[in-house]
């Protein structure tokens, strides 16, 4: 039995047509698709025991198995949103907890996700463990695009009993954090170098695809933990300038 399962999910929100005339799952990225380069930097986490990808039952399973290692379990869900889909994970599979990883997401840092599940074993009881910016946004809703969040595989299938609203339904961090008193919590400061108004490495239109190959031709694949990037974009004043007005723009 897989203790902690990591479930790679596709975000539900409406795509820019200019980034996804070639859909972001098999995008090109360091030779291979996005959604593998994803996978494999999520295994580099030495906490997670299993990885699964989910998708919705309408899309071609075969398809998105060509994308992927033959180790990787990739699950169908009927279900028609993030919250249903990840409880529909963990009704079929026996874990004990999940980490969260969106695809649009080429720089989720393993170590952080490693962080979650560290802080997950010393503090038993929490139902739902993230990380938290200066201002008390839960940093993966953010477009910073390095984190991951942590939750009690229980505390999912309790959330998908009581969320009703879209909102709700569509992000089970919003339901979980907006109802401390039913889930418990842990929100961890994120780094320093990374709380900040100006980062964008999530991938949501095709200027964040174009700044992500930049970043990665700069750093090379041996070299993109968050705190590199940081460092790196902290050279680039122009890039950082249209970052922070698209996350403006954004909001």
């Amino acid at each position: 039995m897989a203790n902690t399962l990591c479930v790679v999910h596709f975000p539900f929100r409406p795509p820019d047509t200019t980034l996804h005339a070639v859909p972001l799952n098999v995008r090109r990225f360091a030779g291979s698709s996005l959604l593998e380069w994803i996978v494999r930097r999520v295994g580099d986490a030495q906490q997670v025991d299993h990885i699964v990808v989910v998708i919705r039952e309408t899309e071609a399973a075969s398809s998105v198995m060509k994308l992927l290692p033959q180790d990787i379990t990739i699950f169908a869900s009927q279900a028609t949103d993030s919250l249903g889909q990840l409880a529909d994970v963990i009704r079929n599979h026996p874990v004990d907890s999940i980490v969260r990883v969106s695809a649009d997401t080429p720089f989720v840092d393993p170590e952080l996700i490693d962080r979650l599940l560290v802080t997950a074993q010393a503090h038993a009881t929490c139902d739902y463990i993230g990380f938290s910016l200066s201002d008390g946004q839960p940093a993966i809703q953010s477009p910073i695009g390095v984190f991951a969040d942590w939750f009690r595989a229980q505390a999912v299938l309790d959330a998908d009993q009581q969320a009703t609203s879209y909102q709700d339904r569509s992000d089970v961090t919003r339901f979980m954090c907006g109802h401390p008193e039913c889930f418990q919590l842990r929100l961890l400061p994120v780094p320093r170098e990374l709380d900040r108004q100006d980062l964008r490495l999530t991938v949501d239109s095709g200027e964040d695809w174009d700044h992500i190959l930049e970043i990665f031709d700069a750093l090379g694949p041996e070299s993109l933990d968050s705190q590199q990037i940081a460092g790196l974009l902290d050279r680039q004043p122009g890039m950082l300038e249209r970052m922070a007005h698209m996350n403006r723009s954004h909001t």
